[in-house]
């Protein structure tokens, strides 16, 4: 038996409609073109407030996400956690590796210093899901660029990296990541001291190419 609000939506979804009249917005294109990485040592103080960082963090959760499994998730590393968790990872790499210079025995603590705050982007994709993995996995990296062009739009920097502390599983693990999850990195965020000096972009030409009939044809095996 067919549903009467099923066949409307079936019904309404083979109508062709109007396109909706979206106004283009100047500034948020102007602001996308210019969006680039910051230096770690040049993202400075004040971080995102609460507020700002919680609007930040549902704009990187409002990515791409095919069955609606949210297959990705976000750790704050922020005020005095930063110390707590860089003198835990200090340990952790001195254990591993015991012949490291005096100079470096603080390196991870200063490193989770540098920036205000810092949020760690964990893909966790569902095995058991219909949606394949692949496609989960996009999706955390979406919800990773989703966060940096939303700090871009509110004023900050940011750099997204994954050293050591990322890739290490009993590093990731002491900041709770669990089994069949894994970090896809460490964006810090901060204010800019300074405004970058872009890096060469890829000529259009060079990545872009449009599908033909044509060439499908001559791609054609026997």
């Amino acid at each position: 038996m067919n549903h009467p609000a099923h066949a409307h939506a079936l019904h309404a979804d083979a109508v062709p409609a109007a396109p909706l009249d979206v106004p283009a917005s100047p500034e948020m294109l102007e602001r996308l073109e210019s969006r680039r990485s910051s230096p770690l040592r040049g993202l400075l103080e004040p971080g995102p407030t609460q507020d700002e960082l919680r609007r930040l963090l549902a704009l990187g959760a409002r990515v791409p996400d095919h069955g609606r499994l949210s297959p990705w998730r976000f750790i704050i590393v922020a005020d005095v956690a930063r110390q707590a968790l860089g003198e835990r990872l200090d340990a952790l790499y001195a254990r591993h590796n015991p012949q490291l210079p005096p100079a470096k025995a603080d390196m991870w603590t200063q490193y989770l210093l540098r920036a205000p705050v810092t949020v760690v982007l964990v893909s966790r994709p569902d095995p058991a899901a219909k949606v394949p993995e692949w496609n989960q996995v996009l999706s955390a990296g979406a919800a990773g660029m989703a966060l940096t062009v939303g700090a871009a739009a509110m004023g900050f920097a940011t750099q997204w990296l994954l050293k050591w502390p990322g890739r290490d599983p009993e590093a990731a693990a002491l900041l709770g990541v669990g089994s069949g999850e894994r970090i896809a990195g460490f964006i810090h965020i901060g204010r800019p001291a300074r405004i970058t000096e872009d890096r060469p972009r890829p000529a259009l030409d060079d990545v872009v190419s449009y599908w033909t009939p044509d060439q499908s044809m001559s791609n054609d095996t026997p």
